[in-house]
């Protein structure tokens, strides 16, 4: 059985520090309230009671400017803090101009004029033309919403990154002497080798900016530099024969299991030419199933503070919500 024990500690590697979920969370606000007067962060789902309570913590806490959508025309204004705008997508004067820009971007996948009207009221595309029109920074959606409707929108609208093709997710699991980024655990079941070295890509720079240190990223396996063969492994593989063809700024090592990636000893027997190996703060997973299980694993049995799924790979910030989501 798992236990905390079984989790090498990091400060073999790492400089000492002290990391908890709470802690780390203040560190984001703290870095938030540093550029709030000029982040407007849009919340599609204003119906939803939390998605106000948490407009209205944005303002008081200083963190950005909320933009409330009201498709539903019913929020009234005493249950608006002051501070936050609130905008009805039917009645909003930027409609046309979201439609023709929505139009532009989909027409080549058949959508129609009035098909595209339809679509922008839809208080999810809404907030993605405003992202993609520069009327917002960000949006977090998901309170209500599936997950499949808010990364569709997501997908449509807002689109991957240039010279990316595919929009995953990381979380990142808080211990008390670091943090470790786990992708993807929510949205690629079965990538492939592009998609693997798309993610890795996502993940390093999520990491990098989140974290605020260097990426060193593991593309794991159930094979370390030729232990097993298998057209998994070979994926693998060729997930990383991709990255070292496209101009990257981090270091990484591909076919490594999970314990030549983290623990320093086990990765110099196992990959003694890797200068990651042992030491690695981002795990990128051959498949769903094993990133979901291993970041629920790691989080129940080993006491890690799980943080996320955070979307990434897009152009600009939309974040899905889990249902079950605070305030």
């Amino acid at each position: 059985m798992l236990s905390r024990a079984s989790f090498p500690r990091a400060q073999q590697v790492y400089s000492k520090r002290c990391f908890s979920s709470k802690s780390f969370v203040e560190r984001l606000r703290q870095k938030a309230a540093v550029s709030h007067a000029t982040t407007r962060v849009v919340l599609p789902e204003s119906q939803d009671p939390r998605v106000v309570k948490c407009a209205s913590t944005l303002v008081k806490e200083q963190l950005a400017t909320p933009i409330l959508l009201d498709s539903s025309g019913k929020l009234r204004a005493a249950d608006v803090p002051a501070g936050v705008e609130v905008y009805n997508p039917a009645s909003d004067s930027r409609l046309d101009k979201y439609t023709e820009l929505l139009y532009a971007i989909r027409k080549s996948k058949g959508l129609t004029q009035e098909g595209a009207k339809q679509l922008a009221l839809d208080p999810l595309y809404f907030a993605a033309l405003m992202l993609c029109n520069g009327d917002a920074s960000c949006c977090v959606a998901g309170s209500e919403a599936s997950t499949a409707d808010v990364l569709r929108a997501a997908m449509q609208v807002v689109r991957p990154k240039e010279g990316l093709r595919t929009v995953s997710t990381t979380m990142l699991m808080v211990f008390p002497d670091r943090v470790l980024s786990f992708a993807d655990c929510g949205a690629i079941q079965n990538p492939t080798a592009e998609q693997l070295a798309d993610i890795a890509i996502s993940s390093a720079l999520s990491h990098k900016l989140l974290i605020g240190e260097a990426p060193r990223v593991a593309l794991l396996s159930h094979s370390t530099k030729g232990s097993a063969s298998h057209d998994d492994v070979s994926k693998v593989k060729a997930a990383g024969d991709i990255l070292r063809s496209r101009s990257i700024d981090f270091e990484f090592e591909d076919e490594l299991q999970a314990d030549a990636a983290i623990v320093p000893n086990i990765g110099k027997k196992k990959a003694p030419g890797s200068s990651v190996a042992g030491s690695c703060n981002v795990l990128v997973f051959p498949d769903l199933d094993a990133g979901n299980i291993a970041y629920k694993l790691v989080e129940r049995l080993a006491g890690a503070e799980a943080i996320g799924p955070l979307v990434q790979g897009l152009r600009k910030p939309y974040m899905d919500l889990s249902r079950g989501c605070s305030v």
